[in-house]
């Protein structure tokens, strides 16, 4: 494995070790494998999907009073403290600061071929079996309420309403989940994500059947 490679392994693990579950360190290895299995067929720059890919949930500002540049630095920091090219390092800030979903609600001025390989991975880990439970738990860490009938989703939440929403975690799926199949930019991303994408609607159908004291 490359020298580089380890050494961002070894800094993510220390320090997202009290991290919440979804965006843990197990989180952190998914997408990383997605991202490398993708960027098999994609061709890009090995290097800075790996790194993207490590380091893109390094400081999560749902988990930082909602700073959006801690992560970026802290991520450039690192990788400058390790002798990383100062281009490699800029480049891989522009995809932590343009891959989250909040992110995409904005206006986003940069794009790149390592930045879509490693938001497909990045998206993907939200959807699906590991999706749902993601949902679940991040759900329970804000103490949110599962499902709630007379609270509708949001469908048309600028990036500040997205930041600050407080619903139902079943609203997640229609404000955010369900969005994320048609926004996969590689051809394996758009794959994979169908296959998930279906595996949610057959949850919430069994979901909504169990509400009612059906099945």
């Amino acid at each position: 494995m490359n020298p580089i490679i380890e050494k961002t392994i070894e800094f993510v693990k220390e320090t997202l070790a009290d991290a919440e579950a979804g965006h843990d360190w197990f989180h952190i290895e998914r997408v990383y494998k997605t991202a490398l299995t993708i960027n098999e067929q994609e061709k890009g720059d090995e290097l800075i999907v790996a790194l993207a890919a490590l380091l893109h949930d390094i400081a999560d500002p749902k988990f930082n009073d909602g700073d959006e540049e801690i992560g970026p630095r802290i991520a450039g920091d690192f990788l400058k403290s390790i002798g990383v090219d100062s281009s490699i390092i800029e480049h891989v800030k522009q995809i932590i600061i343009n891959l989250s979903y909040k992110a995409s609600l904005g206006t986003v001025t940069f794009h790149s071929k390592e930045l879509d390989i490693v938001q497909d991975a990045d998206r993907l880990d939200a959807i699906g079996a590991i999706g749902i439970a993601r949902a679940f738990t991040y759900g329970g860490y804000k103490n949110r309420v599962l499902y709630d009938p007379e609270v509708k989703p949001n469908l048309n939440m600028s990036k500040e309403e997205y930041k600050n929403s407080t619903g139902p975690t079943v609203n997640h799926f229609y404000e955010k989940l369900f969005l994320l199949k048609d926004l996969m930019k590689t051809p394996a991303g758009k794959n994979i994500a169908q296959k998930r994408h279906n595996f949610m609607q057959e949850y919430l159908d069994q979901f909504y059947n169990e509400w009612a004291g059906m099945k």
